[in-house]
């Protein structure tokens, strides 16, 4: 898993802890302790796929605009990261067996193990990663 998925869900708690007011990329990055441009890139992402607004200018920035009691934690994975479980085989020897098949079986045992991961994170939205957060405070 890539850090873009954590970097989202942390970008998208931020902004819906502060749902009335616009929250620079500067501002987010510093939140999670990483360069500006990196939160810019996974920020391009979130507002693409239609889950933050973006204004620019004095007192522009970020804002969440869908109800974080609706955006699962699944939803972000499939927006930042859907296929990095897949595997990552070099080209092996197609006259071996295992070198012929190795490919396709792990495919499919990562691609079950994708599925799982998606049916658990189903189960989280933003909304309940921000209660847990208010938990921990």
């Amino acid at each position: 898993m890539n850090s873009n998925f954590t970097l989202a869900i942390h970008s998208l708690t931020l902004l819906a802890l502060q749902p009335d007011r616009m929250s620079s990329s500067d501002a987010i990055a510093e939140s999670a302790g990483v360069h500006p441009v990196r939160i810019r890139k996974v920020l391009s992402l979130l507002r693409k796929n239609g889950y933050i607004q973006s204004k620019e200018g004095t007192g522009g920035g970020f804002i969440f605009v869908l109800d974080p009691g609706h955006v699962t934690l699944w939803d972000v994975y499939k927006v930042t990261s859907e296929g990095a479980l897949q595997p990552k085989c070099p080209e092996s020897n197609e006259k071996c067996i295992v070198g012929a098949n190795m490919r396709t079986v792990l495919f499919s045992i990562f691609l079950g193990a994708e599925e799982h991961l998606g049916e658990y994170l189903k189960k989280y939205t933003i909304k309940e990663v921000i209660d847990s957060i208010n938990q921990e405070h």
